[in-house]
């Protein structure tokens, strides 16, 4: 029997999105600090991306495989995404309590991929539910909620081994072992990533399917591993246009941002402070420095996400318009961090930065989810974010090392031109798209 969306407040809609919250803790020091553990543990410049790789790899088969799987699961306690946000929730916690206790490359480089692959176990089935609990009208106010609780997982997780040295916590240690700073960020990181989406799992219930004995028939009559693969490639063939036009912005964005994760800690720390040992007092400084700075763009996505959920929840707004100008100023905040003289700058930088980032968090999942069929939400937007890992794969596989030093030159700083440059295309790719479905409430 079909149940009817209903308006859902600001309040249950937070709840059921605050699991993000801890995903994005983990996203955060991943994104921010894993460069600084590797060259820590004597990883060289260019090497950090190929480091990466096995991350962006693993998503590109787990999230499909977990769409299409959370599609078929219902259970009449534990629902239909639940499950997997807390098998996810497990996995994460324990990747990411253990990965800055490395004692080598291959550890660290191992501790990523299992954290990487666990974090998105939960992260889909969290977009899936947006669009499996909300009417239409409600998708962009739901992402950007999201959002929001982004923006605030990003900024304090961002910040977090900066506090912990300014709570008297050592941010220096032996070479090849990794600050207890970053040790205690990680700790904390880890817990809240557990309690935030075990919250969403006790304060959020799920709609059933609309049609309970047609979804178990249709479960019956494909059941197999084999069916199930033919059945996500038949709908990788058969997606919707808007989510191949969406795919090419999310090319752009996302081998720009993978370009900051990787390198905004080494092209900083040199460019900017001029340190280059990672053994000595100015490196670890400026290293948690950085991580402020990063911590920036998290503050100001959660500002632009507050403005624009009290926007979205009163007018319709044009997706595609928003989207376009958001990256593009990103896109300029990436390349001012070349030009500035001051480190204190770096502020305004990551603050454009900041609004393009709530934007790639949103909008794209707003304008996929008004074109996909709703019993195959899980699996559609696990297809989707193939368009996240299919750039970083291509990053991390030389495509930053050689576009940086064949544009720009070979100054690490010239990575945060390549991010840019990357970002503005990004906005500019927006142009494509033109179904009015997607592009506007």
């Amino acid at each position: 029997m079909t149940q009817e969306k209903k308006q859902l407040s600001f309040w249950q809609i937070w709840n059921m999105s605050f699991g993000f919250l801890g995903i994005q803790f983990g996203f955060a020091l991943q994104g921010g600090f894993m460069s600084r553990i590797f060259q820590t543990l004597g990883a060289d410049k260019d090497a950090i991306p190929f480091l990466w790789i096995a991350a962006p790899l693993t998503g590109l088969l787990v999230q499909p495989i977990v769409g299409y799987l959370s599609d078929r699961t219902w259970h009449p306690r534990f629902g239909r995404r639940k499950p997997f946000f807390f098998i996810g929730a497990v996995l994460s916690t324990v990747a990411l309590f253990f990965a800055p206790y490395s004692s080598a490359l291959w550890m660290a480089a191992g501790a990523l991929w299992i954290l990487d692959a666990s974090i998105n176990i939960s992260m889909e089935p969290f977009r899936a539910l947006v669009a499996d609990k909300l009417p239409d009208s409600q998708r962009s106010y739901g992402f950007v909620v999201q959002t929001l609780i982004i923006g605030i997982g990003t900024w304090v997780a961002s910040n977090l081994p900066w506090m912990m040295t300014q709570l008297g916590v050592p941010n220096t240690a032996a070479e090849g072992v990794v600050p207890d700073s970053v040790k205690y960020a990680f700790g904390i990181g880890a817990l809240v990533l557990f309690t935030s989406i075990l919250y969403t799992i006790l304060t959020t219930d799920e709609y059933p399917p609309e049609d309970l004995e047609e979804f178990e028939r249709e479960k019956a009559a494909k059941k197999g591993f084999l069916c199930g693969f033919e059945e996500i490639l038949k709908n990788i063939s058969s997606m919707p246009k808007v989510m191949m036009q969406l795919g090419l912005v999310q090319f752009f964005s996302w081998f720009a941002f993978f370009t900051m994760w990787s390198f905004a800690t080494p092209a900083i720390t040199e460019h900017i402070f001029g340190a280059t040992d990672t053994t000595s007092e100015a490196y670890n400084n400026a290293a948690d420095s950085v991580g402020n700075y990063l911590g920036t763009y998290g503050l100001v996505s959660m500002i632009y996400a507050l403005v624009l959920s009290f926007v979205a929840s009163k007018i319709k707004i044009n997706r595609k318009l928003l989207h376009l100008v958001s990256l593009i100023a990103g896109g300029f905040g990436f390349i001012l961090i070349y030009f500035i003289t001051d480190p204190w700058m770096l502020h305004l930088c990551f603050s454009l930065v900041g609004i393009a980032w709530a934007s790639i968090l949103s909008m794209p999942y707003a304008m996929l989810s008004g074109s996909v069929e709703p019993k195959k939400m899980g699996v559609y937007m696990g297809i989707f974010n193939m368009f996240i890992v299919i750039p970083q794969i291509v990053a991390a596989l030389g495509g930053v090392n050689f576009l940086y030093k064949l544009l720009f030159g070979e100054a690490v700083i010239n990575t945060m031109l390549l991010a840019g440059t990357l970002l503005i295309l990004a906005g500019l790719s927006n142009l494509l798209i033109t179904d009015k479905k997607a592009t506007h409430d």
